[in-house]
Order: structure tokens, then sequence, then C-alpha cells
């Protein structure tokens, strides 16, 4: 059996997040401690809530006075509520925790059925349960628990560069799913932004947002992650950063973003997707002809489409090099306009085609990369890999120029690629205007 533990400040949140199980008949209340129950295996969020404030103190200097802990048996135990309700109340006994109020639901969301409690640990007095050695108190008691009970040895499943990554299934538990494969794409590939981020991370039916706020005059710069289906459609409520684990906190994918610049760099990793790219091209007769050439050289590449159907950005997903980089990085050649002009423009089936010149961008890549960033083709789309085109309403931003009005929606509204020469060229005349102005008196 695995035990997993949570510290928090929103007890309120908790009782929403199980009563919203109970409400889709995906779970049941079991039993309580302390806690009006009237049986049914319903329960009023309400009451439990002003049940729960009954028992907490006036004052205390804890921080984190409740806690949130699943309890998951090996998937091969046949576990009654009986069963289920016995375990629980035992756990928490041998916690230290049996005299806190609580409650226990049974959750069965997915195949491998288990139970939630939500518990204060802080007493009337004001002071908190010890936490000092959770884990391995917890750890010692689900395997006497095991020994008691007959049940399965379980042991929670460890992630290792070599796990192999696996694509949302809608029908699990999702928030395991997410938080796997967030660790795993964060261990295994390199990544500069958030739209390479959500690249990589799209092909497993995950996207992440970025949430920037401030709340009681603190600022705050966060990370939700959302599970999707195929068609990039959101099936669940948000996971927050803090909920899945640090790895996938805000500072932890910029500390990311920074590592990767400097691998891909001194590695020269890009000069290998690079040549790949610029081969496959030259032979390729079409869009769906080379997206499949690239397959085969275990190349994903992600196009970017307006409503109009004009390409606006490009993602190569290169699992060779573990690299994920935006076509701009790569040179003008492999630019979202450029694929545009080859692939769309009406007058690109009677230009010949030529091969881009590799060695150029090899010799100046360093200078090439400093000056796309600036016309990044960041925006994406979420969605698996053989899906490429996406409409979209805002017609003139970029995706790292984006920011959404409200946090939550609207994460992947992009516009087509700014043109690197006609912005440059504008920019340099606002400069001129700035400096022929004469100062005021």
């Amino acid at each position: 059996m695995v035990a997993k533990i949570s510290l928090g400040n929103s007890l309120y949140g908790a009782l929403v997040y199980n009563g919203e199980k109970v409400n889709k008949e995906k779970g049941r209340l079991l039993d309580t401690n302390k806690i009006y129950n009237d049986g049914s295996g319903t329960i009023n969020i309400h009451r439990a809530y002003e049940d729960f404030l009954r028992w907490m103190p006036a004052h205390t200097k804890t921080e984190r006075p409740m806690m949130h802990i699943s309890l998951n048996p090996h998937p091969d135990d046949r576990l009654s509520d009986t069963d289920y309700t016995r375990l629980a109340h035992e756990y928490m006994q041998k916690m230290g925790l049996g005299d806190m109020p609580y409650l226990v639901f049974k959750h069965e969301d997915i195949d491998r059925h288990h139970i939630h409690i939500v518990a204060l640990r802080v007493g009337t007095d004001g002071k908190a349960v010890s936490d000092k050695n959770n884990f391995y108190r917890s750890k010692d008691i689900c395997r006497e628990l095991e020994k008691k009970y007959n049940l399965h040895p379980a042991e929670q499943q460890k992630v290792s560069p070599d796990t192999p990554i696996k694509i949302i299934d809608p029908s699990g538990d999702l928030k395991r799913q997410v938080a796997n494969i967030v660790k795993l794409v964060g261990m295994r590939y390199r990544f500069q932004t958030m739209g390479e981020f959500n690249a990589i991370l799209s092909l497993y039916n995950v996207k992440a947002e970025q949430t920037d706020g401030c709340v009681n005059g603190r600022i705050y710069h966060g990370l939700v992650y959302f599970a999707t289906d195929n068609a990039g459609n959101v099936i669940a409520a948000p996971f927050k950063a803090s909920r899945i684990g640090k790895f996938a906190s805000r500072t932890a994918i910029d500390g990311r973003f920074e590592r990767a610049g400097k691998e891909i760099g001194d590695k020269g990793l890009a000069h290998h997707t690079r040549r790949v790219v610029a081969s496959v091209l030259a032979q390729s007769s079409g869009m769906d002809d080379f997206i499949e050439r690239l397959k085969a050289e275990r190349i994903d590449v992600l196009f970017r489409h307006t409503e109009e159907g004009r390409i606006y950005g490009v993602t190569f997903i290169d699992h060779n090099t573990m690299c994920v980089l935006n076509g701009s990085r790569l040179g003008k050649e492999f630019s979202a306009n450029a694929f545009e002009q080859r692939f769309n423009s009406a007058s690109s089936e009677t230009l010949p085609v030529a091969a881009p010149d590799i060695e150029n961008h090899v010799e100046n890549s360093d200078r090439q990369d400093n000056e796309d960033n600036a016309f990044t083709d960041d925006g994406f789309s979420a969605g698996n890999s053989h899906q490429h085109s996406v409409g979209n309403e805002n017609s003139g931003r970029d995706y790292d120029d984006y920011l959404p009005s409200i946090p939550g929606l609207d994460l992947f509204q992009t516009g087509p690629g700014f043109d690197p020469e006609e912005e440059a060229f504008y920019r340099a005349m606002q400069r001129r205007k700035k400096k022929g102005r004469r100062p005021k008196f």
C-alpha cells in the first residue's frame, strides 16, 4: 500500500475536490471522525467545513493546518468498503492522528480504487501534530498493515530516465499521469521556451500555462498543467504545479530553459537537426511527405496554421538529440515564412527547390540564433504529433508576446509569425525618430 501525504491550508479546496468525486458518482463518503455523517455516502460540503472550523483553534502558528492523505493498495487487492474504512482508521491511529477530525472518502474514478482522508493536524490548543519523519513512519505503517491484512506489497513506482513516456489515458489517474509526463519530459528533453516545452508535452496530451498575478501585494509567477484529448481539448480541471511537484514549478522549468540553451549551444546539437531537416526538405514533394520523411528520421515537426491556412509557426522535436527547436533557431530557411512560401504559396509549384546552405548556418549559428530569438515561432496548438493544423483568431501576435487576459483561458491564441527583416526595419526607424527629437525645455 502506498500512502501520499500533502500538507496545506486550503481545507475548503480539499473538501470540494472530494465532494466533486462524490457528486459525479465517482466516489463516496465511507466514514468520518468528529464530523457529521448522515450515513448516505454523500457529503454536505458547507456543513462539513463548518464542523471542521469548530475544531480549529482561534490562534495557531501552524501555516498548513490541514492534511490530505491518499492510501493506495496494490491493484490486485480487492477490498470492501468495510476493509477500506478499517484501514483508514488504523492508519490514522498509528500516525498519531486518531483523535483529530477527519473524513474518509473512497475514489472509484479509476480501476485502482483507493481512499482519501481529509484531516486537521492542529489541536484545539493550537499545537500541530508532529510531522517529523512522516514519510518513513508512513511507509513502515503501510508495510505493517499489508502483513496484518494479507495485502500485496506495493511500492511507489520510481521514475527514471529510461521509463517510457505514455500518452494520457482519460480513464486513469490524470494527476499522476500528468506528473509523470512532466517529470520525464524535463529529465529527457531540452527546450528553451514555453512554446517548445508545450510542443513536446503535446505529444502526450498535456499542456502548460503560465499564471502571473498579484495577491495581497505579492507578485507571483506560477504554472498550471492540463490534460487534453487528441484534439487538444481540456478534459479535466487544471493541476497547479505545487500539487504535482517541485520539478514542475515555474522556477524549475525556467532553470531548464537556461541549462538547455547552454547545452544546445556548447554541444552544437542544433546542427544535427538542421542537417537532417535540410536533407529531408530537399527530397520532399509536399508538407505531408516532409512530415513522414522526418518521422522516419525520428524527428517530429509541428506546423501551426491560421484559420486561413497560413503557416505562422513551426517546431521540430528531435528525438535523437532530445532537443525541441523552433524553426527560427535553425535559420531563416526553416522559419514559418519559408515553409509558407514553400508549401502554401501558389508560385512555389513552379519554382525549383534548392537545399538550404547548411555550412553557412553552421558557421554563424550563434549569431543566427540570437537574431531569430526576437522573432521566435513559439506559438503552439496542443494535440498529438499527427495534428499540425489549428485555427486562430488572434492574427497579429507571436506566442511569447501573448499573455492571456484571464488566467486559465485561451493559452494558445497565436497569430502568424513576423517577418524578421520588416520588423528590424521598423524598429530601426523608431530609434531614428527618437534620436531626432529635440529636447523640451
